[in-house]
């Protein structure tokens, strides 16, 4: 009889303690937690000749100042404490940018309202993509400067941005539209001017999980 009250016991203690071990694995395991990759963490190894090597502490974008759409300077300084989208295109790019630039409407009126998210195409035709010409684009697209900027500079300061700083492929295609050569991606570059990731412009999924990661470096992760 002793036993049976023993083992009865042993029973209401398990009974009782379940949801407690229920709790505690909630609380131990039951957080989900997603990292974003910081990149370059070593210092970066650029195949293109013209980058200094042989830095291995961590890859920041370098400064830098170009001039938007509304011929204001823009550049390094503004993403001090943004979350910045940027993307290498031209205007009369006959291939691949006016699907990145749809894509790219969609992170812009995804954080159209979101003052700590921005947006940065730069040129790499910059003899031809004068602010004029990217203030007509940027019309076309409907999109405000300061929210998302179409930025032009000097022809080799742009191409060792592209090639050394946003670690972007770029070719010079003299003026001629088809002989450009550049990168679909978007990158992503936190408040400290690290890449966090890159996401191809022309695939709807890719931009997906670009605006799924912004969101989740603005509420906190970095």
């Amino acid at each position: 009889m002793r036993g049976i009250r023993i083992l009865q016991g042993m029973v209401l203690v398990c009974i009782l303690l379940i949801p407690v071990l229920i709790f505690m694995f909630l609380k131990g395991f039951g957080t989900n937690t997603y990292e974003i990759p910081i990149l370059y963490q070593k210092g970066t190894d650029s195949p293109f000749s013209e980058c200094v090597q042989g830095d291995t502490t961590q890859h920041y974008i370098p400064e830098f100042t170009f001039t938007n759409q509304e011929g204001q300077p823009v550049g390094k300084a503004q993403m001090e404490g943004k979350i910045t989208i940027v993307d290498f295109f031209f205007t009369s790019c006959p291939s691949i940018c006016p699907v990145m630039s749809q894509e790219m409407e969609r992170v812009y009126d995804m954080f159209r309202d979101e003052p700590n998210v921005q947006i940065f195409s730069i040129s790499i035709d910059p003899e031809f993509d004068t602010p004029e010409i990217l203030k007509e684009y940027a019309d076309d697209h409907h999109v405000q400067a300061g929210k998302w900027d179409f930025l032009t500079g000097d022809k080799l300061e742009t191409y060792k941005l592209a090639r050394c700083g946003f670690i972007i492929p770029t070719i010079d295609g003299n003026g001629i539209p088809d002989n450009f050569i550049h990168s679909d991606k978007f990158t992503l570059v936190d408040e400290q001017g690290r890449i966090r990731g890159y996401y191809s412009g022309t695939s709807r999924e890719d931009v997906d999980l670009l605006m799924l990661e912004t969101k989740i470096l603005l509420h906190g992760n970095k």
